[in-house]
């Protein structure tokens, strides 16, 4: 709720601007900021689901971007966000364990060097460009590999 206005004519009213009274008793962002980490969140979310085909995006810090985004913008898409069947579960278990299912290593890893290989041997033909996606391999799994595993 709106604190109680002062009279228009008061002399209280001209030197205090009425956005920084209501803006200091706000607890939630404004309706343009929800709307920002809204479409924030949305974006990680388009980028989260394009990391489930393409083995460079990762798709978990994208959707853990897409939680965060929706938690400061939009209660209905966190709430479906976390409630999803296939992204949820993802997100609860990072969230309560920190660690990765074995499983989604494994798969990650194999679907990321047979697209860097396809990619290095019939995509790119000039060597700094596979040396880049060798660089990226390497980096991707040891950051997949120093996380913690789920059973």
């Amino acid at each position: 709720m709106l604190p109680p206005r002062a009279n228009a004519s008061g002399p209280s009213r001209a030197r205090i601007p009425p956005d920084k009274t209501v803006a200091a008793r706000s607890p939630r962002p404004g309706r343009k900021q929800r709307a920002l980490w809204t479409a924030c969140g949305l974006a990680a979310v388009a980028l989260g689901t394009l990391g489930i085909i393409l083995p460079l995006l990762p798709t978990t810090p994208f959707l853990l971007l897409a939680a965060a985004c929706f938690l400061r913008g939009s209660d209905r898409l966190h709430d479906w966000l976390i409630h999803h069947r296939r992204f949820g579960p993802l997100i609860r278990q990072y969230r309560e364990h920190h660690a990765i299912p074995l499983r989604t290593k494994r798969t990650t890893l194999l679907l990321l060097w047979a697209t860097l290989i396809f990619s290095g041997l019939f995509v790119l033909e000039v060597l700094w460009g596979r040396l880049l996606l060798l660089a990226v391999g390497i980096g991707v799994t040891l950051h997949l590999l120093s996380m913690r595993t789920m059973k």
